[in-house]
Formats: structure tokens, C-alpha cells, sequence
């Protein structure tokens, strides 16, 4: 499963999901999605977009969880 790393780093840039929608022009729906975990694609423009807001690499925005690391939580 891939977990979208949004929320963490908004919090350590202490952004808001408006703030960041308002710095990348993506719109508050997917920030939303994103930050929810919901989202079921990630445009490259937006990559790049978020990476240059959030000072950040792409690798940084996902993380990979493998099946059986979720259900033994």
C-alpha cells in the first residue's frame, strides 16, 4: 500500500490544506484526498508542485507499506 506523507509535512512546514492549495494552485479537494490518504493518483505537476512548496524530494511525499507489515498492526 502507498501511504501519501502529506499531513507530516505540512505539519512540519505548519501549513494548512488551504494554505498549501493556495502555494501550489492544486485544488482543496486533492490536497484534501492527499492528506487523507484517499487520493487514488498524483499528477506530476503536482509532485512537483508539493516538492517545491514543501521543500522536499518526490520520495519524501510516499511511503510504501508492504501487505504484511499492515496487518500484523
Amino acid at each position: 500500500m502507498i501511504h501519501f506523507k502529506i499531513a507530516e509535512l505540512m505539519g512540519r512546514h505548519r501549513l494548512t490544506k488551504k494554505a498549501l492549495a493556495d502555494i501550489t494552485g492544486i485544488r482543496p479537494n486533492t490536497i484534501s484526498a492527499l492528506w487523507y490518504g484517499s487520493a487514488k493518483r498524483l499528477e506530476i505537476e503536482h509532485i512537483d508542485k508539493l516538492c517545491a512548496a514543501l521543500n522536499c524530494q518526490p520520495g519524501d511525499l510516499l511511503e510504501y507499506i508492504p501487505e504484511a507489515a499492515r496487518e500484523s498492526d
